[in-house]
């Protein structure tokens, strides 16, 4: 069994920066790539980014390439979410989640089923 549980979400204006944080804890945290999903409103849920287990690769969605950075702190048992140039679009609850995936396939891991244990969420909402 895994708890994550994110932080970090509020409100900014367009173009700002957020950091979000989930840190989780039971099951060994470096055994997992870790991604970030959101959801907006009437919207299903998207994928965002991953990490592997060792922190040196990496995947992101066209929506957020260049703009959102995720490492992780295994020592921490913690993995961050860097939110550059926010947009309105971005607006959404943001979920953390846990999965297992070979090092080199983690571009494969883009679907919420792929994942195992989920955050609770935490609201980014970006105005204007």
């Amino acid at each position: 069994q895994v708890q994550l549980v994110e932080s970090g979400g509020g409100l900014v204006q367009a173009g700002g920066s957020l950091r979000l944080s989930c840190a989780a804890s039971g099951r060994t945290f470096s055994s997992f790539a870790m991604g970030w999903f959101r959801q907006a409103p009437g919207k299903e849920r998207e994928f965002v980014a991953v990490i592997s287990w060792s922190g040196d690769n990496t995947y992101y969605a066209d929506s957020v390439k260049g703009r959102f950075t995720i490492s992780r702190d295994n020592a921490k048992n913690t993995v961050y979410l860097q939110m550059n140039s926010l947009k309105p679009e971005d607006t959404a609850v943001y979920y953390c989640a846990t999965t297992v995936v070979a090092y080199s396939e983690i571009f494969k891991v883009t679907a919420p089923y792929e994942y195992d244990y989920w955050g609770q969420g935490t609201q980014v909402t970006v105005s204007s």
